[in-house]
């Protein structure tokens, strides 16, 4: 229900009721006499079953009351195709939609974030964030023995207590014991538990869902029961920062202009900070809007100068995959079966009994590996040819931020010790097709047999993209352009874990539970030990795994960067961003734990900044 804010100046406003924004939110809002604003956008859902539901998520997808349903322009490097990116449009934003997979970043992650200018943002300084976000739910003795579980998990390196719910549901079975197995044969396991940043192998990852109750965690877990000092103001749509000179010369925000879901307008003021979480889409559309970015793009619709910042909506970068689908074996069932309405009312009524089943969550299991194809391990010999031919060595004194972040990404590839590939196991087929796509598209097909699909998630894109106003008009949605395989290294790289994929397929015990010859696409269509054959597979069939970042990349201003290591916009004073936008660089999986770190800590800076 929307909450009117009964004031119209606070100490702290924050813009975005997303992971970030309700973090920040809830962590400044404890001090009793810390007032607070948060806005979003969309309504507050909380209590909807569709999706306090897990395995209902893609009945979400593409609802214009809970999904901005962004499509990319035509991306040139994937045969000008339209890829489709869900972004929540309601009250705990994109964590209300995702498919709940609790991956952690590396190590080397936050080195890289180090070496391009920002301090405090080591493995060491984060590890904590890790763990304040989280209370880790320990699984019941039949799925810690399916997942193998007590060979690299371990529980004191998890937090107890955090809002968000991390564990492992009763959904397993046996593609995901048969992964774990094919995997290990393949030489692929080792016993360092996830969390700890240098994970190699297969694994399972957690989810964001309550083991016991079967109920999606998200960014709402954060909202108290009862806090006055907290206003939270859902149908709400922030239209502009006001910003304004003092005396000083410094820029300050002051306050935000807002229109309510009947169209009034109203503005909210700050005595302290303006806090900015509406994601790495809308963050540097509301900066562009507000007069920060580059002042070329600014004036052309006619928007007034406050701050010549050129990296606003710079620097985009999104996990893209690439996917092969493959027919089960007879006796095995994939939540393909939920088409059958039947079989889908059975599945809700064990999850309503039992809170189990696949309503409870998708069973998903993963892998981290270095460059393979469908011969193996790539030969160094043969990386170095890649570098060479693709990463010429650039270490002038003045590098920009793309420079750097290459050379970054260059290094780790020579080292060859990183994870270049995140392989994840999902239970169901995945289609795509030329042109323009919907979320429906992927998930919608007519025939009554059961896939599994395998997806290769490349970890560190080289390819860069941008999100900019296309006009003055807020309710104009940006261009969204993540550049897909701009970089033809990208291109190399996943053209090479796709070979792998039929490797892993033809693993025993893998080949037992799915058919190796009837795939998507047919073997007819592509062979898939031919690499230029592949480099066709991984274009028509290229999705985004719903990870953009970096559009306001945390970096120094003399590198393209947006905001500072304190997550201050450069040239201001009080006006932070804090959601996935800051990501210099992107981290090596899926990216809900990384944001709910990063709020968690920002909330310590903007707290120790106002103590100072």
């Amino acid at each position: 229900m929307t909450r009117l804010p009964q004031s119209s100046q606070f100490d702290y406003i924050v813009v975005g009721g997303g992971i970030g924004g309700m973090v920040v939110a809830s962590r400044l809002s404890e001090e009793a006499t810390t007032t607070v604003l948060l806005i979003e956008a969309g309504p507050d859902r909380t209590g909807d079953p569709r999706i306090e539901t897990p395995g209902l998520l893609t009945t979400l997808f593409g609802n214009p009351v809970v999904d901005w349903d962004f499509l990319s322009e035509p991306q040139t490097h994937v045969k000008d195709r339209q890829i489709p990116q869900a972004r929540g449009r309601v009250l705990g934003g994109s964590s209300a939609l995702n498919f709940s997979a609790v991956v952690y970043p590396s190590r080397q992650d936050w080195a890289a974030w180090s070496a391009l200018g920002n301090e405090g943002w080591s493995a060491e300084h984060m590890e904590p964030y890790l763990q304040k976000f989280q209370t880790y739910k320990e699984p019941d003795t039949s799925t810690t023995e399916t997942l193998g579980l007590d060979h690299y998990v371990d529980p004191s390196k998890y937090g107890s207590q955090g809002p968000l719910p991390v564990g492992y549901p009763a959904i397993y079975g046996p593609f995901n014991k048969a992964w774990n197995q094919a995997f290990a044969k393949l030489g692929w396991q080792d016993k360092k538990d996830p969390i700890s940043g240098d994970k190699s192998g297969s694994f399972t990852c957690q989810l964001s869902v309550d083991p016991a109750t079967g109920v999606r965690g998200y960014a709402t877990s954060y909202r108290p029961a009862e806090r006055p000092n907290l206003t939270v103001w859902t149908e709400a749509r922030a239209e502009k920062i006001h910003l304004a000179r003092n005396s000083k010369d410094e820029l300050l925000a002051t306050g935000v202009q807002i229109s309510d879901y009947l169209g009034v307008q109203r503005t909210a003021t700050a005595r302290h900070e303006i806090v900015l979480s509406a994601g790495s889409i809308h963050s540097p559309q509301l900066l562009e809007l507000s007069g920060i970015g580059g002042a070329q793009r600014l004036r052309l619709f006619g928007i007034p100068v406050m701050l010549d910042l050129p990296g606003v909506g710079e620097n985009l970068q999104d996990h893209c995959i690439s996917s092969i689908s493959y027919k089960v074996t007879e006796g095995h069932s994939s939540t393909d079966a939920m088409r059958d309405p039947h079989v889908a009312q059975n599945f809700l009524n064990l999850y309503e009994k039992t809170r189990s089943g696949p309503l409870a969550g998708l069973p998903i299991s993963g892998a981290f590996l270095p460059p393979v194809n469908d011969q193996g391990k790539v030969p160094m010999d043969d990386i170095r040819s890649l570098v060479e031919a693709y990463l010429p060595n650039n270490q002038n004194q003045h590098q920009t931020g793309r420079q750097k972040q290459t050379q970054i990404h260059r290094q780790t590839l020579l080292d060859n010790q990183e994870p270049t590939i995140l392989y994840l196991l999902l239970p169901f087929r995945m289609n795509t097709k030329p042109g323009a796509m919907t979320m429906a598209d992927i998930f919608e097909h007519e025939t009554e047999d059961n896939y599994i699909s395998i997806v290769a998630m490349l970890s560190h894109p080289f390819s860069r993209g941008s999100v900019h106003i296309k006009s003055g008009d807020v309710r104009d949605k940006p261009t969204f352009n993540p550049n897909y395989l701009e970089h033809p290294m990208d291109l190399e790289l996943l053209a090479r874990h796709t070979q792998y994929i039929d490797r892993v397929v033809h693993t025993e015990p893998f080949r037992m539970v799915v058919r190796p010859e009837c795939r998507l696409p047919q073997s007819s269509e592509a062979d898939l030990t031919d690499l230029e054959s592949v480099k066709q597979v991984v274009q028509d069939r290229l999705l985004s795994c719903f990870h953009p970042v970096g559009t306001c990349a945390m970096m120094p201003l003399g590198m393209g960067g947006v905001v500072d290591d304190q997550l201050r916009v450069h040239g201001t004073r009080n006006l932070r961003v804090v959601d996935a936008s800051i990501f210099p660089l992107e981290p090596q999986g899926n990216i809900q734990a990384t944001v709910y770190a990063v709020a968690e800590r920002a909330a310590d800076h903007i707290k120790q900044s106002q103590r100072e």
